[in-house]
């Protein structure tokens, strides 16, 4: 019988090149280390509000934010290109739309502030942060894409470089 699933929460803005970094090196990770992974204002609400709703669209949305804010060199904090994001993410035109109406609602705000209290009281103090639920317990394990391979050591797991070979492989 396997060892149970570790579960990772990464907290991160799509306006940090960093926490880019860390979220696709976790994505590439999540199946070697038996783990699973679960922002700006207003685009930090958009990925609220579709995380509150549709949470498995949240790391394809994310993704493509940082493609449309770091590849391309677009505002996305702009309306039009928070929906084109979410759009190219395979998210509906009548979803995306939805969504963006949500960002101002107290709902969508009072869940982020949730989630900023609970990054506080993990103590985060950079973005990435990555919180680790390991064996029962909690740990801020880091804060920053360069301290992934203390995650791998917490989950008593090897770190092989940010591309691992078996991913290496396929690319």
């Amino acid at each position: 019988m396997g060892r149970v699933p570790s579960i990772l929460k990464l907290l991160y803005d799509v306006l940090c090149l960093y926490s880019w970094l860390g979220f696709e090196v976790l994505c590439r990770y999540q199946h070697l280390w038996n783990t699973s992974c679960k922002g700006s204002v207003n685009v930090t609400c958009f990925l609220t509000a579709v995380s509150m709703e549709q949470p498995e669209m949240l790391g394809k949305v994310s993704r493509e934010l940082w493609m449309h804010v770091w590849s391309r060199d677009e505002n996305i904090t702009e309306s039009q290109n928070i929906l084109a994001a979410a759009e190219k993410a395979g998210t509906f035109t009548v979803e995306a739309q939805h969504f963006l109406e949500k960002i101002s609602t107290e709902q969508v705000k009072n869940k982020l502030r949730e989630t900023t209290e609970a990054a506080s009281r993990h103590r985060a103090f950079g973005l990435p942060t990555t919180v680790a639920h390991v064996d029962g317990k909690t740990y801020m394990s880091s804060c920053g894409s360069d301290r992934i391979e203390l995650l791998a050591n917490l989950l008593g797991d090897k770190w092989m470089g940010p591309v691992p070979p078996t991913l290496n492989a396929r690319l």
